[in-house]
């Protein structure tokens, strides 16, 4: 039985997020952020018992509306007050591993070739209008699964097209995603889509934790009994969410309301003009919710702390959030001379949440469910410091961690051969999006049909079939299937030499910084990524593949260097960390990075080079793509790393070359080739 959306002790901002969207969709849906064990699944399933249930057309596989059904509804047309019947508002889940179709609704091309029949089955989409559509760690959907999601979200139509054949029908719904953070974030293009954006964490305080334990506690003791406690505070926020989309309409966002938003959106310089849409709306939609009918200063106030934080980023490292001074610094400039602040004391203020339940207890966190756990600070992942001698053998110290230089865009480097992996950015695939390379017989369904090949199987066997007339008279053995080529996104392992051999404070600030600009090109290239490091006497697995570019950042930061240089063991590491890798994902072709001087020392001593070339030419054995970013700097050159990367079958690039090319420098080769 679902927990109730009442008994989530605290998480008021998430909460307030979700009513404000079931108030007015228009807002623009919710994204979650947090850590794991903080009752974000829990609370979303939660929302959907106190919406109010809707009236749908009987037999309508989209759930249009008896009183104003869609005139374009693929089970349609549908005659007004047509019989109907009342259900509870869905949840929709949909999973990371769904393919377009299943979001979408499919066509069956092989009907409607050979028999002219415009079959079409309903996706997840379909099945959430009218309701709330929940994605669990959206930011491990693919990048056009979420730009079509949104995309429906703020059309409120859904569209599938195949070959000519196009069915539209209405998709209107609460669009909620959570994420941990931990696991990669959304590109800052996506999360601007987001209407809302709140951060969850656990509480600290042993008191409030102790309250979300007994709750837990008498839930799963007896569910329905736990249920029934609070149906009275469900039936009232289902109540309360009908009478503010009632007033919802009716409420008048002012020019003074209107000035403050659009100040509040230019002085933390967002970029675009969705942040005053959604701001906009979502102080109406606060409003409504509050029984006002007109905009506040306050409503402003609460509905951009929940609609700008996440659209202040930059980029992927930026972390989101909003500083309060410069809010009520704008609300400040922007409010009418004779007017005075709004504040608690003055009456316009944000009413107390409704009461929690019978208790009245606030507090912690809930975090029942899929979702139970406590969050904790993450271990120290800084690299051991370890003693030894520098690569000349002297003893030297660690030096402190330097911060890595300015990114900059780099060249692409990628996987050679076309692989079979997750749609990306950077090497070569084939897979179920990109550009028509060919046809091959179908092995099942026919999802992308290729017209001219499926002509031209069908063209040879015309007369036999009895064809007397204009057209072609197509069999399921003619059908063939397009080849398509894009690109995947693949495992990119950093191995990254800390030892005392990589010389200087600043050269190896422009080393962070070239690994740095490396880290935001596998962002925007849909990369996982993974950190190996080697100094002093061994070689560490400082952050294990994850989609986390921000966490492997943080690593390289922290990063100190000093002492030996256990290059073996560094590549050794690095063999081992792809063995379990080809294990758990055997699509994803790897990319290995070294980035290094070349120099290997060790107990012993002059065969540690030679151990080195023996670690190389293991990863050569096994087929990995390799790339050696060369740090070794001054007048004298020891080719040292040319030559591993010899060893690696891998391509060397100097630390300065890592940079892409000019524009003139383009040119100049293509007239070269020419």
């Amino acid at each position: 039985m679902t927990y109730p959306f009442g008994a989530v002790v605290g998480m008021d901002d998430m909460r307030l997020a979700l009513l404000l969207n079931a108030v007015s969709p228009a807002v623009g849906g919710v994204l979650v952020r947090g850590e794991k064990g903080t009752a974000k699944s829990t609370t979303v399933r939660a929302l959907s018992a106190v919406l109010p249930p809707v009236d749908v057309v009987a037999g309508c596989r989209f759930a249009c509306d008896p009183a104003a059904p869609d005139p374009a509804c693929p089970d349609g047309p549908h005659d007004a007050g047509a019989p109907g019947s009342t259900r509870p508002a869905r949840l929709v889940e949909l999973p990371v591993g769904a393919s377009e179709d299943r979001v979408v609704g499919s066509l069956d091309l092989e009907r409607a070739l050979t028999e002219g029949v415009k079959a079409f089955e309903p996706g997840l989409l379909a099945a959430a209008h009218r309701g709330v559509l929940y994605v669990d760690e959206v930011n491990l959907l693919h990048d056009h699964l979420v730009d079509l999601l949104l995309d429906a979200a703020a059309l409120g139509t859904a569209y599938v097209e195949r070959e000519g054949v196009s069915v539209r029908h209405a998709a209107r719904f609460l669009l909620v995603g959570t994420m941990n953070p931990e696991e990669g974030e959304l590109r800052p293009q996506l999360l601007d889509r987001f209407g809302l954006t709140v951060e969850v964490a656990a509480p600290r305080d042993p008191v409030e934790r102790a309250e979300v334990v007994r709750r837990r506690f008498a839930h799963d003791a007896d569910p329905a009994g736990f249920a029934a406690s609070w149906a009275d505070e469900e039936a009232g926020l289902a109540r309360r969410i009908a009478e503010a989309r009632a007033r919802l309409p009716h409420v008048v966002l002012s020019d003074d309301a209107l000035r403050q938003v659009t100040a509040v959106c230019a002085a933390f310089d967002v970029d675009g003009l969705r942040a005053d849409l959604v701001t906009a709306r979502a102080a109406i939609a606060h409003a409504a919710w509050c029984g006002r009918d007109e905009v506040t200063e306050d409503d402003v106030r609460v509905a951009a702390r929940l609609a700008l934080p996440h659209r202040r980023r930059r980029n992927p490292f930026d972390a989101p959030g909003l500083d309060e001074e410069t809010l009520e610094q704008a609300l400040d400039d922007a409010r009418p001379d004779d007017d005075p602040p709004e504040g608690p004391d003055d009456g316009g203020g944000t009413p107390p949440p409704p009461p929690l339940g019978p208790s009245g207890d606030g507090g912690a966190p809930e975090a029942p469910g899929a979702d139970d756990g406590t969050g904790s600070s993450p271990p120290s992942t800084a690299p051991r410091g370890e003693g030894g001698g520098s690569a000349e053998a002297a003893p030297a110290p660690d030096r402190a961690a330097v911060a890595p230089g300015d990114p900059f865009r780099t060249r692409r480097l990628e996987v050679p051969g076309i692989g079979a992996g997750v749609a990306g950015r950077r090497s070569r695939a084939r897979g179920d999006r990109g550009r028509v390379v060919g046809a091959t017989r179908p092995s099942g369904t026919v999802t992308r049909l290729h017209l001219t090949g499926t002509v031209l199987a069908a063209a040879p066997h015309q007369v036999a079939r009895g064809r007397t007339g204009p057209g072609l008279r197509i069999a399921r053995e003619d059908l063939r299937q397009a080849v398509l080529e894009g690109r995947e996104g693949n495992l990119v392992l950093f191995v990254v030499d800390a030892s005392g051999s990589m010389g200087s404070r600043s050269r190896m600030t422009a080393v962070k910084g070239a690994v740095l600009s490396l880290l935001l090109d596998a962002y925007q290239r849909r990369d996982k990524v993974g950190l190996v490091t080697f100094r002093g006497a061994e070689a560490e697995l400082a952050l294990p593949p994850t989609w986390s570019v921000e966490a492997a950042a943080a690593r390289l930061t922290a990063l100190p260097t000093g002492g030996r240089t256990p290059l073996a063991a560094g590549l050794l590491r690095a063999h081992e960390t792809l063995r379990v890798e080809r294990v758990r994902d055997a699509q994803r072709r790897p990319l290995l990075v070294v980035v290094t001087d070349g120099r290997a020392t060790g107990a012993r001593g002059s065969a540690a080079v030679a151990d080195a070339h023996a670690a190389a030419a293991l990863l050569a054995a096994q087929g990995t793509a390799a790339v050696v970013v060369d740090c070794e700097s001054g007048p004298v050159r020891l080719g040292l790393a040319g030559a591993l990367g010899t060893a690696l079958g891998a391509q060397t690039l100097r630390l300065e070359e890592l940079a892409a090319e000019s524009l003139a420098a383009t040119v100049r080769s293509l007239r070269e080739v020419a």
